[in-house]
């Protein structure tokens, strides 16, 4: 699927909705706080894929938490807007994944959204973190090789900043005005 005369849809399809109406805020869009709540329903979504699922959580104990994550707005979604997710890994290692999503108006095709995350694995009765099964390992390794090839997102790692400040905290920024 085209999204515009130079992007694709990336990564894998994680995750599919409708802006609902309980989602519009004053400005007549998705409010910021139902994006991030799309975006974690996707990232369950990716966490089934890998073996992360509920049955696994009881069993075991062991679930994710997230420590960060960064969300960009690239084109507003309104009432009803029909929208899907997707994930790319961008790294990972024996406790910790690093992973990207990319929201996607359905039917017009362009991007909405992205979110950047780090998560962790972690032993739910000690609340510590642990290392991923062997089985979540593989299942991410199956990913990450269905994805090699891919380019980092432009969006990844991104530093929130004024390009040209009135005034800054970063010694040196500030205009003088």
């Amino acid at each position: 699927m085209a999204i515009d005369d130079k992007n694709e849809v990336l990564g894998e399809i994680v995750g599919r909705g409708i802006v609902k109406p309980e989602w519009i805020d004053y400005n007549g869009h998705m409010n910021v706080a139902y994006y991030v709540l799309a975006f974690d329903h996707a990232v369950d979504e990716l966490w089934a894929h890998i073996g992360i699922t509920n049955d696994y959580i009881r069993d075991t104990r062991g679930s994710t938490f997230a420590v960060e994550c960064h969300i960009t707005y690239q084109r507003e979604l309104l009432p009803d807007a029909p929208y899907f997710v997707t994930a790319q890994l961008l790294g990972y290692d024996s406790k910790r994944i690093h992973q990207f999503q990319r929201m996607y108006h359905a039917e017009e095709g362009f991007l909405a959204a992205t979110a950047e995350w780090m998560n962790l694995h972690v032993d739910l009765e000690a609340r510590k973190v642990t290392p991923w099964p062997d089985a979540v390992i593989r299942n991410l390794g199956t990913i990450a090789r269905r994805q090699a090839g891919c380019a980092n997102p432009d969006e990844a790692g991104r530093r929130m900043r004024i390009r040209e400040p009135i005034y800054s905290l970063e010694p040196g920024e500030s205009a003088s005005k």
